[in-house]
């Protein structure tokens, strides 16, 4: 999750956000280069000439790097220091989706090396392809600029990239294994609750506490049927998807598959919809939803176009897409309360975790509001 802000009056970070796709290693987030600049060049082959880093700077969970040996350039991931909820920042899982996904998804950048051995950087992490292009954060980008109603077709690429996602055959890039799709909705309803009850006496007050600990209630109370399984990528959002230079009509990549998995397909429809900046929204509504700054300025299409797009592509049931959308909203604000905590205990100097919690109380009103009492 990157800098955020929301769909109502609530701040957004005020800490300085890294405006690049890559920059110099944030402080306090530099690996041991030489023992793993040994390491990759012993794994992998061809890793020719000067070995140098910079950083993708504007996440704020994995840590993710570009690695250069001369001319070829490669992407190495791995978790965020500090203490890490069960079964979040999965590399292997990452690593295995990556290493397969690709010959039926070609958005999936392909990983090419998965190191366990915790010794080599501090925890297990992966490699994969560096694909070069942009990710869309706050404005049309410049290479795109010219192109008549860029931010519409922007947002129209994203659904259709993940409506094809929908319909990849995990089978057929041997990932049928990768989930248990009977009963997925049910243990993802209750795997977030244990999340949230690990970091809910960080919560900013005892009334936000019992919010987001309601929301968790009625979600579990009046969980859909499950419909097609498929695969799930369970961070689905604009700044997940890359283009290339120029085209805004086709997602090239679409990044951060750690928490990939087979199963209701619809979660990440409603992902996608939590994070959507709706222009159709006030400012100073109660519908808040979070959104990296600037993108209200894209002209993306609304959240019910975005909606009658992707069911114009499905032969799914999408009458409880409410449910998803709160759902989506509702993760959102366990990740952002573990951020949070993870703030409060000391375990990164990143002053934008700090702001975090600012949101978790308006995100939380939003999820109710989307739910039958």
């Amino acid at each position: 999750m990157t800098g955020v802000e929301t769909g109502r009056a609530v701040p957004p970070s005020s800490a300085e956000e890294p405006r690049t796709e890559l920059a110099p290693v944030r402080d306090g987030e530099d690996l041991d280069w030489q023992t793993l600049e040994t390491y990759l060049r012993t794994h992998l082959e061809g890793l020719d000439g000067p070995f140098s880093v910079l950083q993708f700077p504007r996440g704020s969970a994995n840590l993710t790097y570009r690695v250069s040996f001369g001319d070829r350039k490669l992407v190495v991931r791995r978790p965020p220091f500090g203490q890490i909820a069960r079964g979040a920042h999965d590399m292997t899982r990452e690593h295995r989706v990556l290493s397969r996904l690709h010959r039926a998804y070609d958005r999936a950048p392909r990983a090419l090396l998965h190191c366990a051995d915790e010794n080599v950087v501090g925890a297990e992490f992966f490699v994969s392809e560096y694909r070069e292009g942009v990710v869309v954060w706050d404005s049309v980008p410049d290479s795109m600029s010219g192109a008549p109603d860029a931010g519409r077709r922007i947002g129209l690429a994203v659904i259709d990239a993940l409506a094809d996602l929908h319909a990849v055959d995990p089978a057929s890039c041997d990932l049928a294994d990768l989930g248990r799709p009977d009963g997925y909705l049910e243990r993802q309803v209750h795997g977030w609750s244990a999340r949230w009850d690990a970091v809910a006496e960080y919560a900013p007050s005892a009334a936000t506490r019992d919010l987001v600990t309601e929301v968790g209630r009625r979600l579990r109370a009046d969980i859909p049927a499950g419909q097609r399984a498929g695969i799930v990528h369970n961070d689905y959002k604009v700044d997940n998807c890359q283009f290339a230079h120029g085209d805004p009509d086709r997602v090239k990549s679409v990044f951060d598959w750690d928490m990939a998995t087979t199963g209701d397909v619809l979660v990440d429809l409603g992902t996608l919809l939590n994070y959507w900046p709706d222009r159709t929204v006030a400012p100073d509504s109660d519908a808040a939803f979070i959104v990296v700054p600037g993108m209200h300025g894209l002209e993306l299409p609304s959240r019910a176009e975005v909606v009658e797009r992707y069911a114009a592509g499905s032969e799914l049931d999408l009458s409880r897409i409410d449910w998803y959308e709160a759902f989506g909203c509702w993760k959102t604000v366990v990740i952002l309360q573990q951020l949070y905590a993870r703030f409060v205990r000391g375990e990164t100097t990143d002053a934008r975790m700090g702001q975090r919690g600012e949101l978790v109380e308006p995100l939380a009103r939003r999820a109710l509001g989307l739910l039958p009492g």
